[in-house]
Formats: structure tokens, C-alpha cells, sequence
């Protein structure tokens, strides 16, 4: 489960709302990565055909609005994002995860333009061109689209959507409902465009899906082509192949099958990032078992332990739930134990929150909210101590840096431990000129909870 992130490209005006006139496209983009990339997409289109993105809602003849809805607070993001544009321009189009839930939408926004469910790139592109149709003609030898396609992140960094979907069922869940099955792209389409976004200049890649170790499986790993030679559709050769790019490459919602293993040997050996983000969710076999996830936790903590020795700069991030329904104080215990063993360097956690048309409504024993809150708060506080401490052992140490930021405030930067905008930062002490983009080998200084300070 994943916090809402917003990625809002306007700004409000004291002017009226647009009439329309103009060729220019507001968009709001709300939830996880995955969303983003979808963002990133249509904006793509639409620059291709010639709009353009606008900066303020009343620039805007339309405004596009791409939605989150896997849990209620996510929800209600969205509609205050839905209202918000609605007031400052009145021409809405509305797509993403809660856009399945049309009648929801209509019912609140009777005046909406149109309504799609994530993905449904073409609905989104055809309904902006009815609802503010355009006579200009794209010229791609003046109006350049850049070959790696339109990115809402910063130019060092991008997302890598491999796969949509999951095959998994679990019980808090419905991303299937929402985004259907398990389907991979094509290894030959994905190392293309990694291939793009390298010779761009981006520095690091994250690769998102909904289960990234998944990949190929619903292709049966066939094999395809990218750079004249074949490459199986599958989660290690796919690692091997990104190695080549000589970029950072970053893998998060990876589930822990078996062969992540395999994957471990490139992480020691430097060719993708010592990092792996697996959402653990829980670690009493009990609630394992009601999620509907691997239950066998003694196993895990066992390929934790091997995995730290195949790769001991290792970073292992995760996300959690406390006041699942039926977890009594002895499941929180073991999870608070589990804990203390794994030694996660990363994590965030959740408070059980119901989902309509998740499974776990339906489960007994609902835990008192108040009861779950004092539950997060205690793992959180507990977290905190685990990543103190191994925080402080990287104090003395010389850590490669991605620097994000240069500005008068200071330069800021992440370690090979850090992905943007969930974990921690680095700061940088130096009296050299640098750059977003550039990576340095800083001198680690001091630490607190979370971040860092260096020299270089």
C-alpha cells in the first residue's frame, strides 16, 4: 500500500476559467509511480499531436485528471483533485484506477468531459481531441518530441514500466480489479526505451510494475530481440540486460520468489543497484496466510541473511500493515521480532484500511482503529531505531552519490540506498560547482534516522 504522491503541473489563477480556445493541456497526476508512467504517456500523445502542457488552470482548455483508488484516502484525494479542477477550469477529463468507478464520478461531477479506467491511453487522447479539437498540424522537424518521450521527473531519473497487472489475489487488494492480470511488455520494447532514456542522459532508472520479479511469466519468458541479438522476457535476463546500459538501475515491487536470488551476484558484482524493494506486508504466518501471501517467514528471514552475504551493501526496503483483520497482539509481537531479526533498512507502514471490494471486508475480528494506530506508531518507532543504527555504521564510509539538487538552499543528493521521494537524502558539503545529474563519492560525515551528510 502506497501513500498518495501528486504530481500537479498547474497552478491556480485569479482569472476566469478558460474557454477552451487555446491548444493546451492541464494535467494532475495522482498516485504511485506506476501511474505516473501512464501520465508520461498520454502527455507524450498529446504532444505529438500538437498540444501543448499548460501551466495554470485557466491556461488550460481542458484538464486531465489521473486518479488513484486503491483505498479511501487515495479516493478522496482524487475527487478533491477532481473539484479542484472543476472549479479553477471546468473542463475535466477524468482517467486512472478510480475511473472504474464511473458512476462514483459522474455522481459527484455530473459536467465531467469523460471517464476512463487506467490505462485507457486512447480514451484519454480521443477524448481531449473532441473536447478541444485543434486544426494545427504537428511538424516533427520543428515541434521536436524528445525519442525517450515527454517525463514528468527530473531529467537524471525516470521510471521503467515493464508489466502491468498482477496474477496475485491478496486479500487487501484490488489491483487486479482495477488493472487486470499479469501483462508483460515485450524485453525487446522495454530495453528500447531504456536504451532511449540512457542516451538521453538519464543517470538512474527505477523499474515499476505491479510484481516486477513476475516479468515474462504470462509470455511464457519468450525470447525477443533488442540490439540484434535475443533476449529472453524474464526477470534476470532482463536484469542482465540493463546492466549494459552502465546506469544506475534500481528494482522496486519485486515479489520474493525464488529466483530473485539469482539476481543477487549482479548486485554484488556493481551491475545494478544493491537495492531491492519487496512489500513484506507482514511476518505472522497467521495474518500471512488471511493476506493471501508467502507464509513461510522463517525461510525468508534465512534468504535475507543469504542475500547479505552474496551482497553485503544490500539495501532492503518494504512496506507493512498493522490492524490487519485477526491480528492479535501476539502476530504484532512476532512481526515486531521479525523485524529485530531482518534488520530492513527501509520501511514504511500502513494501518489496515478497508477497500471496497476487498476480500478482508469480508475476514473477522476487525482490529479497533485505535488499537492499530498504537500498532503503527510502535513498529514505526521501533523502525526508526533499526535505521538509526545502521545509518551510524555508514558514517566514515565513501558512498556514491546521485545529486537531485543544486540551489541556494544547498546541494542534496541520494545514496545507492535512496530511491526519490520514499527514502532518505544526502547532504553535501563541498566547494564544487555540481549539477542535478552528476555522481560523486562522498565522504560520509554524520547521520540521523534517515539521511545522511558528506563531503566531497
Amino acid at each position: 500500500m502506497k501513500e498518495v504522491n501528486t504530481y500537479n503541473l498547474l497552478e491556480k489563477s485569479s482569472t476566469t476559467p478558460n474557454s477552451g480556445s487555446n491548444s493546451k493541456v492541464g494535467f494532475v497526476s495522482l498516485g504511485c509511480p506506476k501511474a505516473l508512467v501512464d501520465s508520461e504517456r498520454i502527455i507524450t500523445q498529446l504532444r505529438q499531436d500538437g498540444y501543448q502542457v499548460a501551466s495554470e488552470y485557466d491556461e488550460a482548455g481542458v484538464v486531465v485528471v489521473n486518479t488513484c483508488g486503491f483505498i479511501d484516502s487515495a479516493k478522496q484525494e482524487s475527487l478533491d483533485s477532481i473539484r479542484e479542477a472543476m472549479d479553477a477550469n471546468g473542463k475535466v477529463i477524468v482517467t486512472g484506477c478510480l475511473g472504474t468507478d464511473a458512476e462514483l464520478i459522474r455522481s459527484s461531477f455530473p459536467d465531467v468531459l469523460s471517464v476512463s479506467g487506467a490505462q485507457q491511453y486512447e480514451s484519454v487522447v480521443s477524448a481531449v481531441h473532441t473536447h478541444l479539437p485543434i486544426s494545427y498540424t504537428h511538424n516533427p522537424k520543428i515541434d521536436l518530441v524528445p525519442p525517450q518521450g515527454i517525463k514528468l521527473t527530473p531529467r537524471h531519473y525516470a521510471y521503467l514500466k515493464i508489466s502491468e497487472g498482477c496474477n496475485h489475489r491478496c486479500t487487501f487488494c484490488i489491483i487486479p480489479s482495477l488493472r487486470g492480470d499479469l501483462v508483460s511488455r515485450p524485453i525487446g520494447d522495454v530495453m528500447d526505451e531504456a536504451q532511449r532514456l540512457a542516451d538521453a542522459g538519464v543517470k538512474e532508472l527505477l523499474v515499476v510494475s505491479q510484481d516486477t520479479s513476475a516479468y515474462g511469466l504470462d509470455l511464457k519468458y519468450r525470447t525477443g530481440f533488442w540490439n540484434g541479438r535475443p533476449v529472453k522476457t524474464k526477470f534476470y535476463d532482463f536484469c542482465e540486460a540493463m546492466a549494459e546500459l552502465g546506469i544506475w538501475v534500481r528494482l522496486h515491487y519485486v515479489y520474493p520468489y525464488p529466483h530473485v536470488d539469482d539476481v543477487l551476484p549482479l548486485m554484488a558484482e556493481g551491475k545494478i543497484l544493491p537495492y531491492l524493494d519487496i512489500p513484506f506486508q507482514h511476518a505472522s504466518p497467521k495474518i500471512l496466510r488471511a493476506m493471501k501471501r508467502p507464509a513461510n517467514d522463517a525461510k525468508v528471514l534465512d534468504r535475507i541473511k543469504n542475500w547479505r552475504e552474496i551482497c553485503p551493501d544490500l539495501t532492503i526496503r518494504s512496506t507493512f500493515i498493522v490492524g490487519f483483520p485477526g491480528e492479535t497482539e501476539d502476530d504484532f509481537q512476532y512481526l515486531m521480532d521479525w523485524m529485530d531479526e531482518a534488520q530492513i533498512d527501509r520501511a514504511g507502514a500502513f494501518q489496515y484500511e478497508p477497500v471496497d471490494g476487498a476480500k478482508a471486508n469480508a475476514l473477522a475480528d476487525h482490529v479497533d482503529p485505535e488499537i492499530s494506530e498504537l500498532r503503527h506508531q510502535l513498529l514505526m518507532d521501533n523502525q526508526r531505531r533499526i535505521s538509526e543504527k545502521r545509518m551510524a555504521a555508514k558514517i566514515g564510509s565513501t558512498q556514491a552519490v546521485l545529486i537531485d539538487q543544486v540551489d541556494e538552499e544547498g546541494i542534496v543528493g541520494r545514496s545507492k540506498a535512496d530511491a526519490p521521494e520514499i527514502d532518505g537524502l544526502v547532504y553535501i558539503e563541498t566547494d564544487k560547482e555540481l549539477q542535478p545529474g552528476d555522481i560523486i563519492e562522498a565522504k560520509i560525515t554524520a547521520a540521523d534516522e534517515y539521511d545522511l551528510w558528506g563531503k566531497y
